[in-house]
Formats: C-alpha cells, sequence, structure tokens
C-alpha cells in the first residue's frame, strides 16, 4: 500500500519508513524540512510541503493514490510551547485540520497519530493506563489532545479509522546506523548526554533535583524509536485489515531518572559525563511512565529494543559513526 508519513524526513518518521518498507508498504515522506533531513529520506520518495498546505497535500493525495496516513508533524517541544503556544496551536491544531479535511477530499480515512504522554499531565497512578485523565499543563501537551478530541469527533461524524498512539520519550537509533537521531537545538536528554561523552559539550544540565522520585530527578519511560517504528506499522497494518482503530501507549511500563540515565550513558560510553543541577522547567512533570499492556493485547506490539543499554549503545554507535565535529550527519551513503 502506499503510506503518506507526515513529517517522513524526522526523527521517528524517518525510522517508520523504513520498518514501512520491510513491511512491503511505499512510503511517500512529505515534510517542509523545518525539522526533518533530507539526507533521512533513503525509502520512497521526498515530497517537499507544509501541513498547513491544503492545495499541496490534494496534489500528493492525487498522484500517489494514498492508501493510508501515518502522521508524525508537529512541534513538539515542551519548554518551547510554553514561550510560543501560539506556534504549537497552529501548527499542531491547525495543521492536523487542514490534513483531516484534505483526507475527506481524497477519501483517505485511514489515519494513524503520534501523540504523546504529555496529554496526561501530573499523573495520579503509575505506569499510567489509557483510561487515566487527560489535563495536560502544557501547550505542547494541549495541542495533540485537542487533535485526539478532532478525531474522535472525525470518527463519529465521517467514518475516519484512526489509530493513536501516546507515547513517551522516542530514544535511540537505527540498529543498521542508517539513520539516527539530530536536531537543533538538541532538546532531547540522550543526545545532549552523548554530546558531554564526546567532549562536544562542558557539562550536561539537569533541570530539577528536588522532584518526589528516589534521587529527586525527573523519572521518565525511555522507548527505543525502532519500536515506535515497529507500532506504527503494525497500527497501519490493523487500519488497511479493517480495524476501527483505537488508543494506546507505546512505553516499556519502566521508568529511568535522569540520574540514572547520566550512569548508563557512562557505562556504554566509558566516558564521564559531567552535570549540574538546573531548576526545573515550567511544564515537566515529575514522573512519566507508560502501561504499555493494551498495544501489547490488541497489536501483538512489544519493545523488543528498549532496554536503557540498548537506546544509550545504538544511539552511540550512530553518533560516533555519522556524526561530524560540527554535529552534522556525514552525508556519506545518504
Amino acid at each position: 500500500m502506499n503510506i503518506l508519513v507526515v513529517g517522513g524526513a524526522g526523527y521517528i518518521g524517518s525510522h517508520t519508513c523504513k520498518a514501512l518498507v520491510a513491511a512491503g508498504h511505499t512510503p511517500i515522506a512529505y515534510d517542509n524540512l523545518s525539522q526533518g533531513h533530507d539526507w533521512a529520506v533513503k525509502w520512497g520518495p521526498l515530497v517537499r510541503g507544509d501541513i498547513l498546505d491544503g492545495e499541496a497535500l490534494d496534489q500528493v493525495f492525487a498522484r500517489y493514490q494514498i492508501d493510508g496516513v501515518i502522521h508524525f508533524a508537529a512541534s513538539c517541544y515542551v519548554g518551547e510551547s510554553v514561550a510560543d503556544p501560539a506556534t504549537y496551536y497552529h501548527n499542531n491544531v491547525v495543521g492536523s485540520w487542514t490534513l483531516l479535511d484534505a483526507m475527506r477530499r481524497a477519501g483517505c480515512l485511514r489515519l494513524v497519530f503520534s501523540s504523546t504522554c504529555a496529554t496526561y499531565g501530573n499523573v495520579c497512578a503509575v505506569p499510567i493506563r489509557e483510561d487515566q485523565p487527560q489535563n495536560p499543563i502544557n501547550p505542547y501537551g494541549a495541542s495533540k489532545l485537542m487533535v485526539e478530541r478532532m478525531l474522535a469527533d472525525y470518527r463519529a461524524a465521517y467514518g475516519l479509522q484512526a489509530t493513536v498512539f501516546r507515547y513517551f520519550n522516542a530514544s535511540g537509533a537505527d540498529a543498521d546506523g542508517e539513520i539516527g537521531e539530530q536536531h537543533d537545538p538538541e532538546p532531547h536528554l540522550i543526545p545532549r548526554l552523548l554530546d558531554v561523552a564526546a567532549g562536544r559539550v562542558a557539562q550536561a544540565q539537569v533541570y530539577g533535583a528536588d522532584y518526589p522520585t528516589a534521587d529527586g530527578s525527573c523519572i521518565r519511560d525511555y522507548i527505543h524509536v525502532s519500536d515506535l517504528a515497529d507500532a506504527h506499522v503494525l497500527g497501519m497494518q490493523g487500519l488497511l485489515d479493517g480495524a476501527a482503530g483505537g488508543v494506546y501507549n507505546l512505553g516499556t511500563g519502566a521508568g529511568v531518572s535522569v540520574l540514572e540515565m547520566i550512569g548508563v550513558v557512562e557505562r556504554e560510553t566509558g566516558c564521564r559525563v559531567p552535570y549540574a543541577i538546573h531548576p526545573r522547567r515550567p511544564g515537566d512533570p515529575a514522573q512519566l511512565v507508560a502501561d504499555p499492556r493494551a498495544a501489547q493485547r490488541d497489536l501483538g506490539w512489544c519493545a523488543r529494543h528498549s532496554s536503557p543499554q540498548t537506546i544509550v549503545a545504538s544511539a552511540w554507535r550512530w553518533y560516533t559513526r555519522n556524526m561530524s565535529e560540527v554535529g552534522e550527519p556525514a552525508r556519506t551513503g545518504a
């Protein structure tokens, strides 16, 4: 089938394109390259376009006869969303509405949507189940929750088949070293720690050491990007086979604190990772850990590559083999 991967040049989108090809599908990456990279599109064509451009989306649906859509395109940084909520509501909510209406015009009503654990906010119980209250504490989470509500309404009114994945901390890199994580600036913990391990940054920043956790630092559920990619393929295959869709957490069920992850990075890289404690960032909950049993039960999915050691080792391989001194991925073979 022809699958439109909106945000297909991004970190998770590019890994999902590779997994789609392995499953026998043709991914068409649609990306404005504001956060994605053309070197990451190695499987299927790249169409450069914006999710807010309905006419460009219409052309893609007509040209490629799209059978289903996987939607990753979004602004996705908590701190930035607090400082600039207008951008988040515009890109994430209006952009998703534009995509949904293009899908309706094309008669394509199968969608896998990349949501987030940030829709839960400060949770009342850990691990988090899909039926726990959603009370996001930052605009990023709120914007994703708004899209989830749109999908439910489009399902009721127009027959949209949608699978929503609320996933936790995407991390790691492709086992074959073909693609990996590279953002500018880099907001994610593990690649920032690798910068310190490699000696390119003097010390890591730990935001908050006074949370109600064992060591005072935030706890997160780290999920390997290849496991996320596999889930999106399974979710799309279910829709292609006639499933109605559903809402699923994607995580491991085990949390790792920031300070614990620093220890893992030091052991896997053999390098010291000096760090400094800074105040908490606005919008950061103390603990986010998934209950992934629904995805395991309904989709046959499991996190096979998501031990902290495997995640860090794969990210370090990508980093050392593919990143130049200025932090740009090597173009060899791209």
